[in-house]
């Protein structure tokens, strides 16, 4: 298949988001720690002639929301999240319905998934227990009988919900699963968890059902050394991955195989990470073999860079900082697992400038559909054409790349090499003299409709159209000198401040084209040319903008 006909087959594929709203009211993991956000700065709150932003800070537990559990939740010597290949977390898969077969503290086990699905060797699992309808964001479950009417949601979700049988996880690893993923609060039984002994009424009740239905008790069907060696070294090992809170439009994909792709923040210290979750299914008119083939021989280049506590902030925005709050060594023998809380800006890394970071009557991350973050596009490599503080125009991207309106576009300066994590860092040139946009690139970024934009540096903007301006007056000089000598005309005179600060964000993010910075990763060795374009950033309904997993697909 060439590139036109494989870009065409994924904008006609049906895509669905499995993703849980993540918000300061989806329910955490019991204990530990919900998504706080804190506006650190708002637009009015800046100085130096031209507005700010609205920023914020977020502190949080990575059970807050879909996640993935990586090996090292489990195993602190296994990979960490930011090492696990996208290949290793996207591939066929099913979503096996068996909500008709499980209920309160129940058990699922292999023959309930056969009975729904085909299961092949390799595949990504995920189990629809029907669960998730007690998720945060989904409608009331009205039961006359419970207090209030309705149920507790929070309790359905992480205490009450079925989890696998005995012999489950040695089926999983007997077919070389990928991922297991559940639609709700976590892969192991929860009485195989610390809540069994923070709600013993609860453990209590799923005994004494077990005690009916078997005739043993808890530990006898789980012993706790089998089970901790089990879970804690030998699942980690095997690189057998989880995926917890999957919600969205699971219910649409019951019993039916699809392409499904789990893409995590790619964090270098944490244990787990916030994830998007999606499937794609054949376009109509073409056979579901025929299309999962073809995204069986696809390429995935992944543009992001690794997350960490090393990876510098933009300007004066705060860190990343992780605090472990709980070790495996550190909790009842064979039930805990190591947990973080994280607290950041978030304009670090590779993420995605939300709307409501310029624009406050804009839409938050969450509130935007997945479908308007992918879709075709194009690398533009103008990195032959730049330098030090220079200025890019629509005619050098137009001179390496065939662009058309509504494409996605990333813009290749070459900077990403002088990125944190490079042989041939310079933070000081990373961050200061990028090349930026000429004062007519928004209007023709309006003119073609494109659908959001992307960059290898810290900032869509000209450094010089930034605060960074008034921060570092010897890179202005050096800035103006070149733009007099390329341009015949100085600072003020190309770029008036009412009209050009933050131009990208201001003239831009209204229309809803908005911006993603600091990519990079396999960027650097990807030449221009048209690709199916993706932005993977957890569901984030409070937050103006959002880190994430940015991805071009090509033919195999």
């Amino acid at each position: 298949m060439n590139r036109e006909k494989f870009i065409q087959m994924l904008d006609d594929a049906k895509l669905y988001d499995l993703t849980q709203g993540c918000s300061i009211f989806t329910t955490p993991w019991p204990f530990e720690k919900a998504l706080e956000v804190h506006f650190f700065k708002r637009l009015t709150g800046a100085y130096g002639g031209g507005s700010g932003a609205n920023g914020q800070i977020l502190n949080w537990s990575n059970t807050v929301g879909t996640h993935l559990v990586g090996e090292r939740a489990f195993h602190s010597g296994m990979r960490a999240i930011s090492d696990i290949p996208l290949s290793d977390l996207s591939g066929q898969g099913v979503v096996a319905d068996i909500s008709d077969l499980v209920e309160d503290y129940g058990f699922y086990t292999p023959d309930m998934i056969l009975s729904k699905v085909q299961v092949k060797k390799g595949d990504i699992l995920i189990i629809n227990t029907g669960y998730h309808k007690y998720s945060w964001d989904q409608p009331d479950v009205v039961n006359p009988a419970a207090q209030g009417g309705v149920e507790n949601k929070d309790f359905g979700f992480y205490v009450r919900h079925p989890g696998p049988s005995p012999e489950f996880y040695q089926w999983a690893l007997d077919m070389k699963l990928k991922l297991i993923g559940v639609d709700c609060g976590c892969v192991e039984h929860p009485m195989n968890t610390p809540i069994r002994r923070f709600h013993e009424l609860h453990f209590n009740k799923a005994e004494q059902k077990l005690l009916k239905a078997t005739g043993k008790k808890w530990d006898e069907v789980f012993p706790t050394d089998e089970y901790y060696t089990l879970t804690h070294i030998t699942l980690p090992k095997a690189h057998l991955l989880f995926v917890e809170a999957i919600v969205g439009e699971i219910d649409k994909l019951k019993n039916k195989r699809a392409w499904i792709s789990i893409q995590p923040i790619p964090f270098m210290e944490v244990e787990a990470a916030w994830a998007r979750v999606f499937a794609w299914t054949a376009p109509d008119g073409m056979k579901e073999e025929e299309f999962l083939k073809e995204m069986d021989k696809a390429d995935m280049l992944d543009f992001s860079v690794p997350f960490s506590v090393q990876t510098p902030q933009w300007a004066n925005y705060e860190p990343l900082s992780v605090k472990y709050t709980k070790r495996v060594g550190g909790q009842h023998f064979g039930m805990g697992r190591n947990g973080s809380i994280c607290n950041a800006s978030i304009h670090l890394a590779t993420h995605m400038d939300g709307e409501k970071h310029f624009y406050p009557n804009g839409r938050s991350i969450g509130q935007v559909p997945l479908d308007e973050w992918v879709g075709p596009g194009v690398v533009a490599d103008i990195s032959k054409l730049v330098s030090n503080s220079s200025v890019y125009t629509p005619e050098m991207i137009e001179s390496v790349v065939d662009i058309y309106e509504g494409d996605i576009l990333i813009i290749k300066t070459g900077w990403s090499k002088f990125g944190w994590k490079s042989e041939d860092s310079d933070e000081f040139r990373y961050m200061i003299k990028h090349p930026g946009p000429s004062a007519d690139f928004s209007r023709w970024a309006a003119k073609m409709k494109l659908k959001w934009i992307g960059i290898d540096c810290v900032a869509a903007d000209h450094p010089m159209n930034t605060i960074q301006r008034i921060w570092h007056p010897k890179t202005f000089e050096e800035a103006n000198a070149k733009l007099i000598r390329d341009f015949g005309k100085n600072w003020d005179e190309m770029f008036p401040i009412e009209e050009y600060y933050q131009d990208m964000h201001y003239n831009l993010f209204p229309k809803k084209i908005v911006h993603a910075e600091n990519l990079g990763g396999q960027l650097a060795n990807t030449p221009s040319g048209r690709y199916y374009i993706g932005c993977f950033v957890q569901k984030a309904m409070e937050a103006e903008s959002m880190w994430g997993r940015f991805v071009a697909f090509k033919e195999g």
